[in-house]
């Protein structure tokens, strides 16, 4: 698709999000395809921060967008697509966590290690990257709901209600997963 096909207003920025997913119900595949290339990058970076891989994410971003288009009709606020399609990618990569570790525990999987430097920016300030780098090496071990919440919070900078929103949980709930995340992390994980 060429952006010469999405129809432009007269901004020059494009249709809305709103408008995109009232015309991607509509069956309209031009608004799919936009609706995947202004938010695509998003899904994959934040399906790769809290996967912690490449592989895995790719996948995962592809599952995202699926489930999305398919069940676009449960979008009650088609101006949120951004963060709807966010709360997706959490929540399916929570259950991904989940299974993950089950498997390793059953031994049909191996613990992967993390390539903690496609996750870290070459421009990222060296607290920063070393901050990064430690969180990563250990989030291996935390349980789903823990890592989640923790990568959330530490990663993507998202204030507490939206943690609690993207993960379909109480903020009390979230807080006791962010507090207890931090104490496997040891004494400068409350930082």
């Amino acid at each position: 698709m060429t952006a010469e096909l999405i129809p432009l207003t007269r901004s020059g920025a494009g249709p809305s999000d709103a408008a995109l997913v009232v015309a991607a119900r509509a069956g309209e595949s031009w608004a799919q395809q936009a609706l995947f290339a202004r938010h695509g990058r998003m899904v994959l970076g934040l399906s790769q921060r809290v996967l912690a891989g490449r592989e895995d994410a790719d996948d995962l971003a592809q599952d995202v967008f699926l489930y999305a288009f398919t069940h676009l009709e449960t979008l009650q606020n088609p101006q949120a697509f951004a963060s709807w399609i966010a709360t997706i990618v959490v929540r399916t990569a929570s259950k991904r966590l989940r299974t993950r570790r089950l498997l390793v525990r059953l031994g049909l999987r191996r613990n992967e290690p993390v390539d903690v430097e496609t996750l870290v920016s070459a421009t990222a300030p060296a607290d920063v990257a070393a901050e990064l780098r430690r969180l990563y090496a250990r989030l291996g071990d935390f349980p789903a709901e823990e890592r989640m919440a923790l990568v959330l919070r530490k990663v993507e900078g998202l204030e507490l209600t939206e943690i609690a929103e993207h993960m379909g949980l109480s903020l009390a709930t979230v807080k006791r997963r962010i507090a207890s995340a931090e104490r496997r992390l040891g004494p400068e994980g409350a930082a």
